[in-house]
């Protein structure tokens, strides 16, 4: 690979932080649309270390804090570092979509910046799933019931395949209108979407591996570990079909949307799990 291939890449990664997180990382790079095609490839990443953060910092308040206390600053540590820029997707996206209007309506009311009483609730409902999820898994840390792994996993697993999810959506279906943030990712390169799916396929699988190997041998892990990448899949792609069906298409706002839904899903599905074997 030529020096400027690899400043090209370079810039691409840090476009996706710098696009998808409040991490401040100084440098100027061109937000045009070959460089935040390319970044798509490193969503995945930007989820690992969204991931690591969160999760050690929730490592340290299970052992500082309450429950509760824990649960509240984890979640406003997951909010902030992103900005709420997948939770103003969500809401434009309640917004529109269930406004029972035309498509065009529909897709003028996402662009509207102001916020109705669909997205609020939504908002409301999926930060109170993520609340509940977590704070399910604190209390059951605190009462020595489950080991801190488990937390680690809700939260890592969401944070990366949440945004993967963002990935495949991008490249698998058309924006829904012209102009918009989703026409600037129109069209990225297959190897792209590959690379992104190699990437968290490695890092998880080798997360797992040290875990179940190293640490603990508990398949249960091994069990859930595989559920968790096949039902961010399956209920992806169920929403992505029904916003298509709405909208033509998906938008930048969706792809915020999707991201919310997938990371909720994925915290509900680790407590779901463990409450069923304790």
């Amino acid at each position: 690979m030529e020096r400027d291939q690899v400043k090209e890449y370079v810039y691409a990664c840090i476009a996706a932080f710098q696009f998808l997180t409040r991490i401040p990382i100084p440098v100027e790079v061109p937000f045009d649309k070959k460089t935040l095609q390319r970044s798509v490839i490193f969503f995945p990443v930007v989820g690992v270390v969204l991931g690591v953060i969160i999760s050690g910092v929730a490592a340290l308040l299970a052992f500082a804090a309450p429950p509760m206390i824990a649960a509240v600053l984890t979640l406003l540590l997951w909010v902030f570092l992103t900005g709420g820029l997948h939770l103003d997707g969500l809401m434009d996206t309640a917004d529109g979509v269930l406004s029972g209007r035309g498509r065009e309506q529909i897709l003028d009311i996402m662009k509207d910046s102001r916020v109705g009483s669909y997205g609020v609730l939504a908002a409301c409902f999926i930060l109170l799933i993520k609340f509940a999820g977590l704070y399910y898994l604190f209390e059951q840390h605190a009462e020595q019931q489950l080991g801190i792994a488990w937390l680690l996993l809700a939260i890592g697993a969401a944070s990366m395949w949440s945004r993967w999810w963002m990935v495949i959506s991008i490249s698998s279906w058309k924006p829904a209108r012209e102009g918009g943030l989703g026409q600037l990712f129109n069209g990225i390169k297959l190897q792209y979407v590959s690379v992104a799916t190699a990437i968290s396929l490695f890092i998880y699988l080798m997360a797992l591996m040290v875990y179940v190997v190293v640490i603990s041998g508990n398949l249960y892990y091994v069990w859930l570990s595989l559920l968790i990448p096949i039902c961010s899949a399956i209920v992806g792609w169920l929403i992505a079909k029904w916003l298509k069906r709405k909208l033509g298409g998906l938008t930048g706002d969706t792809y915020g949307a999707m991201n919310e839904i997938v990371e909720a899903l994925n915290v509900i599905l680790v407590v779901i799990f463990i409450y069923s074997i304790l």
